[in-house]
């Protein structure tokens, strides 16, 4: 096996600085880099060509699922490994969607990580025991319950429904300015006047709150 090249991408240093400790002495893997968000790893992609990314799913700004869109789109090669506190079905849905090919909890041990990595990088897909049970949990209440209609906030306006709608497919707020034909300060106060009318914090609950109301399908 040749050396895998590995990005990280945590706003947070002390996860940085941990991952890396972790993989330091592992002989066939070479930390690349380490970034701090979702934008600076779309950029670092490109620059470093790392062959696997470790990235958090909660960054400020772009969130780690976006950012694994914008990398897929550029390079279909590079292989993301998506690491998240916060362990959901809803989360699960949408990396899936964007093509990640694998999913772990945070406090993932060394060997797991180390074995992921060596999958994911031979082409395989990893999730852990415990995102699989999610994903199975999933299919059967799926398969058990008839979906409910899309139910469109009677609070926000036919614009502020369709930016919901573009935020919670992933799009960046460029995209959105593009697809809608509106400046990108529009759009950032239609998501701010969207989070407050809908009673949330970020775009991560935008999107769940668009999955389980059926605005989007995944």
């Amino acid at each position: 096996m040749g050396h895998i090249r590995v990005l990280l991408v945590d706003d947070h240093a002390l996860m940085r600085e941990g991952v890396a400790s972790m993989l330091k002495n592992v002989e066939f893997i070479d930390v690349v880099g380490k970034v701090e968000s979702g934008e600076e790893a779309i950029n670092a992609a490109q620059e470093l060509y790392p062959d696997i990314i470790l990235m958090d799913i909660m960054m400020k700004g772009m969130t780690g699922i976006e950012a694994a869109r914008w990398i897929k789109e550029q390079n279909s090669n590079i292989r993301i490994i998506l690491l998240s506190g916060e362990v959901n079905q809803d989360y699960i849905s949408l990396s899936a969607k964007v093509g990640v090919n694998g999913y772990l909890p945070k406090d993932v041990s060394k060997e797991a990580l180390v074995d992921a990595i060596k999958k994911v990088y031979a082409g395989e897909k990893y999730f852990s025991p415990s995102i699989m049970n999610i994903v199975f949990e999933q299919f059967y209440n799926q398969e058990a319950d008839e979906k409910k209609p899309a139910q469109k906030s009677k609070e926000l306006t036919t614009r502020e429904f369709e930016v919901l709608e573009q935020v919670a497919m992933g799009k960046s707020n460029q995209e959105v300015a593009d697809a809608l034909f509106i400046s990108i300060k529009t759009v950032e106060t239609h998501k701010t006047n969207i989070l407050s009318k809908l009673g949330l914090k970020n775009t991560a609950e935008l999107v769940k709150y668009a999955i389980k109301n059926n605005i989007i399908e995944l």
